[in-house]
C-alpha cells in the first residue's frame, strides 16, 4: 500500500512539535545598527549533549515533487538547523517518534525567508532543496559520539504538492 503525504505550507504552529521556524515574521524584538536593522531575537533552541556548535555548508541535489520518502534520520546528541542561502523553497519532512520508530511522516514546503531548526532526536527527512543551487548553512553539533540514526521505511510513502 502506498501512503500519500500532501506537503503543507510551513507554519510555526504546525512545526512546533518537531522544531523551530526561523523567520522574520511580525515586528522585530528590537532595532539595532542605528535603527537600520530589525533583530528577531533567539529564534531557535540550539541543544547539544556535548561537543560544540558548528556551521557547515551543505550543497544538496535539487529534487522535485512527487517524491518518494524512503529514509528519515535523527540526531540524538544535538539539534540541527537548515538555513537556505537563497530565497528558494525547500521541502521539510518530519515524523513523530513511537518507541524509537518514526511514525506518521509529515511534509512541509517552506516560503522564501524561512529556515528551520530540528529539535534534538527529531526524526526528519534529508536536506531536500527544490531549486538550484541547493546551498544551506547548517548549524549542528560538532563532536565525538554517534549522532546519527537512520530509519528506512518498509512502507511506501509519496510526498506530493
Amino acid at each position: 500500500m502506498t501512503h500519500r503525504i500532501k506537503a503543507a505550507p510551513l507554519t510555526a504552529e504546525a512545526f512546533a512539535p518537531y522544531g523551530d521556524l526561523l523567520d522574520a515574521s511580525g515586528s522585530p524584538d528590537k532595532m539595532i545598527n542605528q535603527g537600520k536593522c530589525g533583530r528577531f531575537h533567539d529564534k531557535a533552541l540550539l541543544d547539544f549533549s556535548d561537543g560544540r556548535a558548528g556551521i557547515s555548508i551543505f550543497k544538496g541535489k535539487k529534487e522535485s515533487l512527487p517524491l518518494p520518502l524512503q529514509l528519515v534520520e535523527r540526531h540524538p546528541l544535538g539539534s540541527q538547523a537548515f538555513v537556505p542561502m537563497s530565497a528558494d523553497p525547500f521541502l521539510v519532512v518530519v515524523a513523530r517518534d513511537e518507541d524509537g520508530v518514526p511514525k506518521d511522516p509529515r511534509a512541509f514546503l517552506t516560503a522564501p525567508g524561512q529556515a528551520i531548526n530540528f529539535h534534538k532526536s527529531t526524526w526528519h527527512g534529508v536536506l531536500t532543496p527544490l531549486s538550484e543551487p541547493g546551498l544551506f548553512a547548517v548549524i549542528d553539533r560538532i563532536g565525538d559520539g554517534a549522532n546519527l540514526e537512520e530509519h528506512w521505511f518498509k512502507e511506501e510513502f509519496i510526498i506530493e504538492e
